[in-house]
């Protein structure tokens, strides 16, 4: 498969038209349908569906959008840190990370770096462990911020000093409020918000020592900032992370530890054996040293 190829698979499907896809890459219809029919022969595969009025794509064709979409950004990445010179050194971090305060370590080490290079660009992206992790495998990340139990074996790691901490989201009219922590058995009867991870979760499985079927979940979420609403209208409680959600002044929220408390480790993965690009290398640089000042 012929990168250039791709990218005329990729118009067609974004345009979901030939002769659309054709005049935005400035070239007739004829070779640009040529080119879609050698791909199919080559695969063996029919990727589009060509009807009368647009064209859609079959469940390979799909398929190879997707990874097409990530070869062409692998390339693109590869092309930006082969252009960085060690002298002025530019180009772009791709970062994916869980919802964590602890993001602010990350961007503390961003601001001096800029100090010093400020033509390197920084791309965060969200997502679980095992999302995070495999864009890392795929080469579409540099880093991965993990938070909380996870198979780092396969990876180069920095562990920071700090730890996230464990706890429940609740309103303050809520009957749980005049706890100063909350334990499994308070849970148990109670509508629970959970993140989608929970099921994955062991340390969360051991701590609430109960099977989750058996627990009321009554939604889950990827966003705390989003579960939160819920339960401002009094619709559960959130188990979640400390210091996500301000629950100072105003706000009718408060946040309980768990007890016995529970912590979450953070951890800074970059894949083994890896080549560095010269951004990546200064930014893990600087990382080291912040980790260090903090310790």
């Amino acid at each position: 498969m012929d990168i250039r190829v791709l990218q005329y698979f990729l118009a067609v499907a974004r345009e979901e038209s030939i002769t659309k896809a054709a005049e935005a890459l400035r070239m007739t219809q004829p070779p640009l349908s040529r080119q879609l029919k050698d791909l199919e022969e080559e695969l063996g595969k029919q990727l589009l569906i060509r009807g009368s009025k647009k064209v859609t794509l079959t469940e390979d064709g799909m398929l190879l959008r997707k990874r097409a979409e990530e070869l062409i950004d692998l390339m693109e990445k590869t092309k930006a840190e082969l252009a960085s010179s060690s002298e002025n050194i530019n180009g772009d971090i791709h970062i994916g990370c869980g919802e964590t305060e602890s993001i602010s370590f990350l961007a503390q080490a961003a601001q001096e770096l800029q100090k010093k290079h400020p033509l390197i660009h920084y791309h965060i992206y969200n997502g679980d462990a095992e999302h995070v992790m495999e864009k890392l495998d795929k080469g579409l990340i540099d880093f991965g911020l993990l938070v909380g139990e996870a198979d780092i074996s396969k990876y180069d790691y920095l562990r920071l000093p700090q730890k996230d901490l464990w706890g429940v989201l609740m309103r303050k009219d809520s009957p749980l409020v005049g706890k100063e922590t909350i334990c499994a058995e308070d849970l148990w009867d109670k509508p629970l918000i959970v993140s989608h991870q929970a099921s994955g979760n062991t340390e969360m499985f051991r701590w609430l020592k109960t099977d989750l079927s058996k627990l009321n979940i009554v939604a889950t979420y990827d966003l705390i900032y989003n579960a939160a609403q819920f339960v401002k209208k009094g619709f559960g409680y959130v188990i979640g992370l400390d210091r996500l959600i301000n629950t100072t002044g105003n706000s009718n929220l408060c946040f309980k530890p768990l007890f016995p408390a529970l912590e979450a480790e953070l951890c800074i993965v970059w894949k083994k054996y890896q080549v560095l690009s010269r951004a990546s290398s200064v930014f893990l640089q600087q990382l080291q040293n912040e980790a260090k000042n903090i310790i």
